[in-house]
């Protein structure tokens, strides 16, 4: 069974519990693929809890979820160390972070310090307690969610941990024939309950392994860093994407190459993934609100007036 049957099997297993959302599913594991993570922005009750635990399930992953609240501590977060007066020495407890694949339910409502005990975990894979640095198992994927309707009481995401997740996706409502199908299985179980795992812990590993000799021509390399490039000479946009994300920009095309059962990357992959890398990572002047331009539509020009590499790419 090669790379791309392997990934279809956990794309169809996600479809039993969510309904038309396959984009969603695969923009998903192009993220866990790339060794990237997930904001998941969109209004409550859409399914965004349900993708996470399908996606666990699906690979046979650790899943934890970690509610977020302006109470929640960095120490709730990573753990903490607690002294047993039995042997007289500290102990590490670790904390819901040291899983596979992490949901950060409402990220947005916790205070920044407690949002930055991410920081280096979603970086590193590893967190640091008492000055002693400790890995989190492998694969590691965070999943962080926020509504983004309810402004009151929450504490807006700053630029360098937007830069942390390699996506930025939003479901959006199903179809009233969607609906009606999500009804139709709720109606006697939960299908999440009857999940079971296509693919083990150790097969997900090798296929991150493989994200990596997915060939990138040096011509796609160059669309990249001018696509780049031109958000940040863009009239209406004060912060462009930097150097990070046209990293994150190559990597997710690797694994969305890899998904699609090819071992390079055309431009039409770059093309397809530019928005969700780029969405978040772009900062407008204040102009562009008062003239009503979106990062969607300064994403869209530059795709637009961008060169595109046009030689053929095949497999070598």
């Amino acid at each position: 069974m090669n790379a791309k049957e392997r990934l279809e099997k956990v794309i169809n297993n996600i479809e039993k519990v969510i309904i038309g959302k396959r984009d969603i599913a695969e923009l998903s594991i192009v993220a866990m693929l790339s060794h990237g993570h997930v904001l998941l922005e969109d209004v409550p009750g859409v399914g965004k809890t349900m993708l996470v635990r399908a996606l666990a399930k699906s690979v046979g992953a650790d899943f934890k979820r970690i509610q977020f609240t302006p109470d929640l501590l960095p120490s709730d977060v990573i753990g903490v160390s607690i002294y047993n007066p039995k042997d007289m020495e500290f102990h590490f407890r670790p904390g819901p972070i040291m899983g596979n694949i992490i949901l950060a339910d409402e990220i947005n409502r916790t205070s920044p310090k407690t949002q930055s005990s991410l920081l280096e975990a979603m970086e590193e894979a590893s967190v640091t307690i008492d000055g002693v640095t400790m890995q989190i198992p492998k694969p590691f994927f965070v999943m962080a969610t926020q509504n983004p309707i309810e402004y009151e009481g929450t504490y807006p995401l700053p630029e360098a941990q937007l830069d942390r997740f390699l996506l930025k996706i939003k479901m959006g409502y199903p179809t009233p024939k969607e609906e009606m199908e999500v009804l139709n299985r709720a109606q006697v179980a939960a299908p999440i309950e009857e999940l079971t795992s296509v693919i083990s812990l150790e097969e997900l590993l090798k296929l991150q392994d493989q994200v990596r000799m997915i060939r990138v021509d040096e011509t796609i390399r160059s669309y990249i860093v001018d696509l780049a490039r031109q958000t940040r000479q863009d009239a209406y946009v004060y912060l462009g994407v930097s150097p990070r994300g046209s990293i994150a920009l190559m990597k997710a095309s690797q694994a969305y190459a890899l998904l699609k059962g090819r071992d390079y990357v055309t431009p039409d992959d770059v093309q397809y993934l530019a928005k969700f890398v780029f969405g978040h990572r772009i900062m407008l002047r204040s102009e562009a609100r008062y003239d009503g331009i979106t990062v969607e539509e300064i994403t869209e020009r530059i795709l637009a007036k961008t060169h595109v590499p046009v030689q053929r790419f095949v497999g070598k």
